[in-house]
């Protein structure tokens, strides 16, 4: 089994062959953060068909090409900074650093002081907490323009609109409305942009809620 230390940048990737056994580098690469160089990454690594990949903080810098590589079925482990930290300051050169032993560091943690910890594929439970974060943004972006749509009926309408406004019944109301002068024209656009919007939300929330139905069965 070939560990493959990854050392990971904002825009660049370096990534260090290791064998565990002797602790010796045999190859090393540097990608650029894109998809594509992912791809030049993996096939690079192909040349060891059993490997496993050790990413320095998976789940900081590291966590979309740890998440791409599990996608693909390749196994991988998230290594902390400071693991790899100490590993450096006990290799030759006191503690100096750079790209490469970065990335070797990665790996030898993994192999030989148990400091990794094994990722998983993202599942149901991922896809639902997603949807959920996403139906919360949702419904709080539909209550401030509910808020602001109240607002405006409050001045374009005598005793504003009832609390329990739709979509539906601002449209109906707005066909009431015959402004006098430009600030009630404003207020009146104004008003139907915000019905548009939330329209489009309550759509978005039932397919948020439709999706999240098919994922739990």
């Amino acid at each position: 089994m070939m560990l493959i230390g990854i050392d990971p940048h904002k825009s660049t990737h370096t990534a260090a062959a290791v064998e565990p056994e002797t602790n010796r580098e045999v190859g090393s690469i540097r990608v650029d953060a894109t998809l594509r160089e992912y791809r030049r990454m993996l096939a690079w690594a192909s040349q060891w068909p059993q490997r496993r990949w050790a990413i320095e903080n998976a789940e900081g810098l590291g966590r979309h090409l740890a998440s791409w590589l599990l996608a693909r079925g390749e196994q991988v482990v998230d290594v902390s900074s400071t693991a790899t930290a100490r590993v450096r300051q006990l290799s030759r050169g006191g503690g100096r650093k750079n790209d490469r032993i970065d990335a070797a560091a990665a790996a030898c943690v993994a192999a030989l002081q148990g400091d990794a910890r094994p990722l998983m594929t993202e599942g149901s439970a991922d896809a639902l907490a997603l949807l959920d974060e996403r139906r919360t943004n949702l419904a709080q972006a539909r209550v401030r323009a509910v808020n602001q749509l109240h607002a405006l009926f409050r001045a374009l309408l005598a005793g504003g609109a009832s609390r329990d406004l739709s979509a539906a019944k601002a449209a109906a109301l707005l066909r009431t409305i015959r402004p006098a002068g430009q600030i009630e024209r404003i207020r009146k656009q104004l008003a139907a942009d915000l019905t548009t919007e939330i329209r489009s939300l309550d759509a978005k929330l039932k397919a948020n809620a439709d999706a999240s139905s098919s994922d739990r069965t």
